[in-house]
């Protein structure tokens, strides 16, 4: 028998929307505890937008039921691996979207078999965005959809950003506890 299975939600919550949410209360469903992670570095785009403490803050402010850790690198192997320091047993199920699936599993780590590698280590919970995620046959038994509530394609953090400087309605797509600070981060009136 595994140790709990710990779902992870690992982004730049830049900021954090209603979508971060519903993906943490679908996986809470299947797993035992809800991490969401920010890491200080991220390998795939620079850190920009709201500072690390507004993140977290905006992650305390949203009500969700999760805990909140901070992690030095971003690949989910790094955040795997550091997440299981505190908690050795853990069965790790990264929760994602179809779209963040197909960059993981498709991302160039460099040497062959990296991929494979990874995944003896962790699962992921995939949410269909934009369409079902269909992993490889060879993954498969490391990949589960994530059934999640209609309505969650179109928001994002990049979605709100994009609002926000086109002035237009934003403030539906972010928890209601976060609207305040998502305005004063982002220099809304």
């Amino acid at each position: 028998m595994t140790g709990k299975r710990i779902g992870v939600l690992a982004g730049a919550f830049n900021p954090v929307t209603c979508a971060h949410l519903a993906l943490i209360n679908a996986a809470l469903e299947v797993v035992d505890e809800a991490v969401c992670v920010v890491p200080r570095v991220y390998p795939h785009k620079e850190f920009y937008g709201a500072a690390l403490q507004d993140r977290l803050e905006m992650l305390r402010l949203a009500g969700g039921r999760y805990r909140v850790e901070v992690t030095e690198r971003g690949l989910f192997i790094d955040i795997a691996r550091e997440l299981r320091r505190t908690d050795p047993g853990a069965e790790i199920h990264f929760i994602c979207g179809r779209d963040a699936a197909e960059r993981i599993v498709t991302w160039d780590y460099g040497e062959p078999g990296a991929v494979e590698r990874m995944f003896q280590e962790f699962h992921l919970l995939v949410a269909g965005r934009h369409g079902a995620y269909v992993p490889p046959e060879h993954l498969r038994p490391r990949v589960h959809p994530l059934p999640l509530a209609p309505g969650f394609d179109e928001v994002s953090s990049s979605e709100v950003r994009r609002r926000i400087a086109a002035g237009e309605s934003w403030e539906r797509l972010v928890p209601e506890g976060v609207v305040e600070l998502v305005r004063r981060i982002y220099r809304t009136s």
